[in-house]
């Protein structure tokens, strides 16, 4: 569970983000949507601990942030950024055993191998697990840095997962991939909070949608009372036609001219 009570945030003299409130439980999945700058990247690095406001109140699974070693952080929550470059040309399986890190001093454990394999065959890339990774597609590269997050933190049965726009880019069928998984994790138990851009995607995976604007929360909740013709006009400025189709169970949009 995470819990954010007033979290605020200033660059120099310049507000980032402006007094959000949220709350995202164990078991859902919480998708962050907003125009480009609307402060949503900071929020997923203030959340995970990347950076830090002047005064914050982030509890993490009952805990308060600031309470919380690096290992313990590492073993509770993993953060899929939206830069993954790697310039040294490991190979698939190599990667994801570095989400595996914060578990050993020298040598994986049978068990550290063991989620390793799991977590390859989870995401279908077992088969080319000795693949040099810049031989990969885009699709194929992102599906190996989220089996590296799912190794870091697989066997807790409470952890959180942050996902900083991670179909950006893809085709239809990695998107699917992707949220697909994210919701399988979500439904494991983990609390999964993903940034994502396609507005159709956040009504049809997330449990709940929180709308940032200029740093503040605009609307919270359900996609069915987020997502709606008001609110997308006064987001992002477009008029949208909102169908409920109960075949699919959840709003879908389609942009006016």
């Amino acid at each position: 569970m995470i819990q954010v009570k007033d979290l605020s945030y200033h660059i120099d003299s310049k507000p980032i983000l402006k007094k959000v409130n949220l709350q995202a439980n164990v078991g859902e999945l919480l998708a962050i949507i907003g125009p480009n700058g609307a402060g949503k990247s900071t929020l997923i690095k203030l959340l995970c601990g990347e950076i830090k406001a002047a005064q914050q109140h982030i509890v993490l699974a009952g805990r308060d942030l600031s309470k919380y070693s690096l290992k313990e952080m590492a073993l509770k929550r993993a953060v899929l950024t939206q830069a993954n470059d790697v310039s040294v040309n490991f190979t698939v399986k190599e990667l994801v055993t570095m989400g595996r890190y914060p578990h050993f001093d020298v040598n994986p454990s049978t068990i550290d191998l063991e989620i390793i394999d799991q977590v390859l065959h989870e995401m279908g890339i077992a088969h080319f697990s000795d693949r040099s990774y810049h031989s990969l597609s885009g699709g194929e590269k992102q599906r190996v840095q989220l089996a590296r997050v799912l190794a870091q933190i697989y066997e807790s049965d409470d952890a959180i997962l942050f996902l900083d726009e991670p179909i950006n880019g893809l085709d239809m069928q990695y998107q699917q991939i992707i949220l697909d998984k994210a919701r399988q994790m979500a439904n494991r138990g983990w609390t999964v909070v993903c940034i994502l851009h396609d507005i159709n995607f956040a009504a049809r995976y997330a449990d709940k949608i929180l709308i940032l604007k200029q740093g503040e929360v605009k609307h919270y909740g359900t996609p069915s009372e987020t997502i709606t013709a008001e609110n997308m006009l006064e987001i992002y400025q477009t008029r949208v036609k909102v169908l409920h189709d109960p075949e699919i169970g959840y709003p879908f949009i389609i942009p006016l001219s």
